[in-house]
């Protein structure tokens, strides 16, 4: 009996009749755990919203005690904030499942009545014309039989309204047929906040790193109040909507010649403790070499700062990879990697920075002015730090230079400063002991030379990785601020975010006012043309409506 079930057939006609089959198994299937894990992620965000609740009665019941109980305060909302944005993600990806099915029930979460349009708010009421002619016959005797209106919350800056979008409704007298126009696209599903209103709330959390929690505090005392749950809601929604434009940016800077790599730490909130996490990004600026290819950049989360997560991230690269001398790369240098060998680029500013904290005369200048205590300065670090200057005053008047100008210069300039530089450092590290900080620093460089050298060989290279640090500069700086990343999708849901929004500051786009465009017009834009609403080709909606009244 086995052996009849599984034969398998010869005939053609049969055998795409069995993979039909077996497909549309395969769709059940990943439908209904869509749908499950929509279902467990909504019950999770439930438990955190009941914590978050019980923790604010506890608090008005018995009052502040310690700083420790507001900040516990705080980290369930975060907690929340996130699983209520996971939930949403999920609810979304079910829908989408189960719509390749004929089989697997749906599933929409039971979501509160949300109280975000005070009545005492401004209506601007937008009415669609309404169809002249009956779509069933054609005639033009048509009555107006009601209206439907579909609220928006939206919002100018420093100002707040509800935008009533109204579609009337006309039954032809001939035939009882009902016309009424189609009803608009939202910027996410089921929206009820406006682009600009989503764009704000996105920009102000990943842009200028102010948590929801704090954001909603903020709205309500400009009369506008918002729950949090509605607006974690929100940021789930607007990441999914992103994620096309996202794969966009992903394929253009993985595509890059030379690419920027750097790593910082992101504290993640875990069950009692806070755990430490990397957010790493990578940043394609051919500007240097006066390269056509716009800037961007690329993040990415992981728990952990293992050597798997930069060799997975740039697994289909080949190209020149400029990094620090972190272990986890040395996988990607290796000469029969596919699909192509990378090359590595060390950074001067890297390997100067040890020297320089041994030469900073204009430190000692303000200790010896606040009357503190000077710190020793080595004259071998001094002279070290004079000659990596020299190399970077050079760069200086070739930046922007063609790779092949930018060549020319350095092997007629730099190429015997290095030199003398090699021999000056060999010179003085056979004067030191091995313990010596001025030996290790010496030696950070020589044994990476082939590296620090690179530049030397192809214009394309930089002599520091400074374009990575200023990408990671925002999240050095948010941390103090968002305090943690709620959950590893929070994680990678703030990755996500930072990539777009650096690609367009780096591009001098108001990633805002970038962001309020392109979530007014993704849902209707065509998919073949959607690199249109890329940060370096965005044109906005109202220079092109004003270029067609033209």
């Amino acid at each position: 009996m086995d052996a009849d079930r599984d034969a398998v057939p010869d005939d053609v006609a049969a055998l795409k009749e069995a993979l039909a089959v077996e497909r549309a198994k395969g769709l059940e299937i990943a439908a209904e755990l869509a749908v499950a894990r929509a279902k467990a992620s909504e019950d999770e965000a439930l438990i955190a919203k009941q914590k978050l609740q019980i923790a604010k009665l506890r608090h008005q019941i018995y009052g502040q005690r310690s700083e420790r109980s507001s900040r516990l305060i705080e980290q369930l909302a975060l907690t929340f904030e996130e699983l209520e944005a996971d939930a949403t993600e999920d609810e979304l990806a079910a829908e989408l499942a189960v719509g390749k099915t004929t089989t697997v029930r749906g599933f929409t979460r039971k979501r509160a009545e949300r109280q975000t349009f005070p009545e005492h708010l401004p209506r601007e009421r937008v009415v669609i014309d309404g169809p002249t002619a009956c779509e069933c016959c054609g005639s033009n005797r048509l009555r107006k039989l009601g209206e439907d209106v579909t609220r928006t919350l939206e919002v100018v800056p420093r100002q707040w309204k509800v935008i009533e979008t109204v579609r009337e409704k006309f039954s032809c007298r001939d035939c009882e047929k009902i016309s009424q126009a189609p009803a608009p696209f939202h910027a996410v599903a089921r929206g009820w906040a406006g682009p600009s209103l989503l764009a704000m709330i996105m920009f102000e959390k990943f842009g200028q790193h102010q948590p929801l929690n704090r954001q909603a505090e903020r709205y309500a005392l400009e009369g506008v109040p918002i729950a949090l749950s509605t607006m974690a809601d929100a940021v789930g929604s607007v990441c999914t909507a992103l994620q096309p434009l996202l794969s966009l940016v992903e394929a253009h800077v993985m595509a890059a010649e030379r690419l920027h790599a750097d790593d910082t730490t992101v504290p993640v909130l875990a069950k009692g403790k806070t755990d430490t996490g990397r957010c790493w990004i990578y940043v394609r600026d051919d500007r240097p070499f006066g390269g056509a290819g716009p800037p961007a950049a690329m993040f990415y989360y992981s728990r952990d700062r293992k050597g798997e997560h930069p060799q997975a991230h740039l697994a289909r690269y080949a190209g020149i990879l400029q990094a620090d001398a972190y272990d986890g790369y040395n996988q990607l240098y290796l000469a029969g990697r596919p699909p192509g060998p990378i090359r590595e680029a060390a950074c001067w500013s890297h390997g100067r920075r040890p020297f320089f904290a041994m030469a900073d005369i204009e430190e000692n200048a303000r200790r010896t002015a606040a009357g503190k205590k000077e710190i020793p300065l080595s004259p071998i670090a001094i002279e070290v730090v004079r000659r990596i200057d020299a190399l970077f005053e050079i760069e200086r008047s070739i930046n922007g230079k063609s790779a092949e100008e930018r060549l020319q210069v350095r092997q007629t300039l730099s190429r015997p400063l290095v030199e003398d530089l090699q021999v000056y450092m060999r010179e003085q590290l056979a004067k030191l002991s091995r313990g010596h900080d001025l030996a290790k620093a010496f030696n950070y460089i020589l044994k990476r030379w082939a590296s620090f050298t690179l530049f030397l060989e192809d214009g394309r290279v930089c002599l520091s990785n400074n374009a990575a640090e200023r990408g990671l500069r925002g999240i050095a700086l948010g941390r103090k601020s968002w305090l943690f990343c709620g959950s590893d999708r929070g994680g990678r849901r703030a990755a996500a975010m930072y990539s777009l929004i650096v690609t367009a500051k780096m591009n001098g786009i108001d990633a805002q006012a970038w962001l309020a465009d392109v979530l007014a017009r993704i849902a209707t834009h065509p998919a073949h043309r959607l690199d249109e609403l890329l940060p370096w080709n965005w044109t906005p909606a109202s220079a092109l409506s004003a270029r067609a009244a033209a």
